[in-house]
């Protein structure tokens, strides 16, 4: 995603993404949640390094080099969360006579908005 797309990210653009199902109780990420959050203030702190490298003027490609690797941290912690959610929420559906069908169809438009940024 450039600078541009991320800029043209409408209301319309977030409304549009349909709420999960969050009744059911324990979520797939619930026994990871400390390294999780200790996973996302690290990147967090990758972020604030953009924004003071860019405050002092550091050279483009070295800052570039930095978006590389907050980008790759983001994508590696949305993979293993898409895991967790499938090893835990769709494997309960389909153990339990669970809607398999809209846990996969969930998934795979989780897939599909990973794949475009």
């Amino acid at each position: 995603m450039t600078t541009t797309e991320a800029d043209q990210v409408t209301p319309e653009a977030v409304e549009s993404v349909e709420p999960a199902d969050h009744a059911h109780g324990v979520h797939g990420y619930h026994k990871q949640k400390d390294e999780h959050l200790k996973r996302l203030r690290r990147i967090e702190g990758q972020i604030r390094g953009l924004q003071r490298m860019v405050d002092e003027d550091v050279y483009c490609i070295d800052i570039l080099t930095q978006v590389s690797a907050s980008t790759k941290a983001l994508q590696s912690f949305a993979l293993q969360l898409l895991e967790e959610h499938l090893r835990h929420c769709v494997a309960d559906a389909a153990a339990h006579g669970g809607d398999l069908d809209a846990k996969v169809e969930e998934a795979t438009k989780a897939i599909g908005r990973m794949l475009r940024t």
